[in-house]
């Protein structure tokens, strides 16, 4: 499967000359001239591997687009583009969590050596890995659990509980296994913590009337699907 990269860039000549470079490359490029066709379909990302953000963009600025972005997917790379003669604050961008900046108009050869290099150190935490959950798609590394009737932004430990459990499908899984693998810790309040995380994951799972999570009283938890 291609690498599917998001490019966001008013300038027309240089948003098709960057798009085709890109795709002559080997790269899937989907390219979008205003940022509100992502505002409020922030789902409508989950395809992607990599972003490319103009930072003056029309409307809202590629700095606040790539926050809100940021909230949803906080995962996920992206590189924000910027003129030549632009003053920007660097470090705005390194706080909303920029992986890279580049100058345009710019080498192409350069911009796809920086994709590479991010990709690569990324490639470990694949934000666009998946696993099914029943009738669910959850994104581990984006913490989305998505439904045809639902999308879900979990917390990192939900995360990691139902991944844990997801991976022992069938299985029955002990407190212990879970407190000492998820939590680090078995106690008392880290099993009360657990119980409450249980009880909310059944609530999210609550789509798929045949997907359950099954206490077996004083020992663990089987997830079925």
């Amino acid at each position: 499967m291609n690498t599917k990269l998001l490019l966001v860039e008013d300038d027309s000549d240089f948003g098709f000359m960057l798009q085709h470079y890109l795709q002559l490359s080997g790269y899937d490029v989907n390219w979008i001239k205003n940022p509100m066709e992502i505002v409020g379909f922030e789902s409508n990302l989950l395809p992607y591997d990599l972003l490319i953000i103009d930072v003056m963009l029309p409307i809202k600025s590629g700095f606040t687009l790539a926050q809100e972005i940021n909230q949803v997917f906080p995962k996920l790379p992206f590189i924000f583009l910027t003129a030549k003669e632009q003053k920007i604050d660097k470090l705005t961008g390194l706080k909303i969590g920029a992986d890279d900046y580049i100058t345009k108009p710019c080498d192409p050869e350069e911009l796809v050596l920086r994709i590479q290099n991010i990709l690569k150190r990324n490639k470990k935490q694949d934000p666009t890995a998946h696993i099914a959950v029943g009738s669910y798609q959850f994104y581990p590394e984006r913490l989305i659990l998505s439904h045809a009737l639902e999308q879900i932004k979990l917390t990192e430990r939900e995360a990691q509980l139902l991944l844990f459990l997801s991976e022992r499908n069938g299985l029955l899984v002990t407190r212990e296994e879970i407190l000492e693998q998820v939590w680090g810790t078995n106690d008392f309040f880290n099993g009360r913590s657990m119980d409450v995380f249980i009880t909310r994951l059944r609530k999210y799972l609550k789509h798929d009337p045949k997907l359950q999570i099954i206490s077996s009283r004083g020992v663990g938890f089987t997830i079925q699907f």
